[in-house]
């Protein structure tokens, strides 16, 4: 996954009820899923998938795959809010995805992101295969 860049969606703008902006691209909402009582904070990036890499070879905007995406979740300990299903229908290669968080401090390290890769590799160790997870 690469050229991480932050995504203004058009919901941040018209529902300013629903979306507070408690930093730059970063924002306060109650949780899509009613998990959490308290308020969340979420991030909308776009990224492109790179075919030539491990896991990503068949992925879409349509369909992210695992391997990064998952690790990915888990490493910055955010979930998927929004998959912005028309946005990445329409398109060939951008894929559009809100993340949110309890803690903003997750958010803040998701958005380091920005402007970087984010891949899998694999590699081998005493005859094992490993994945590493690579940001550059």
């Amino acid at each position: 996954m690469k050229n991480f860049q932050s995504f203004k969606a058009d919901k941040y703008t018209t529902q300013t009820d629903k979306f507070v902006e408690v930093e730059d691209g970063i924002y306060k909402t109650a949780d899509p899923y009613g998990i959490h009582k308290g308020d969340i904070y979420v991030t909308s990036l776009t990224f492109e998938l790179e075919p030539e890499r491990y896991g990503e070879e068949e992925g879409s905007p349509e369909y992210i795959p695992q391997t990064p995406f998952e690790d990915l979740l888990d490493e910055f300990g955010v979930y998927v809010t929004d998959f912005y299903e028309e946005l990445n229908k329409a398109s060939e290669t951008v894929c559009y995805q809100e993340f949110g968080s309890f803690a903003l401090d997750d958010i803040k390290k998701l958005r380091a992101l920005i402007g970087k890769k984010y891949y899998a590799e694999t590699y081998e160790k005493d005859g094992k295969k490993y994945i590493r997870l690579v940001t550059e």
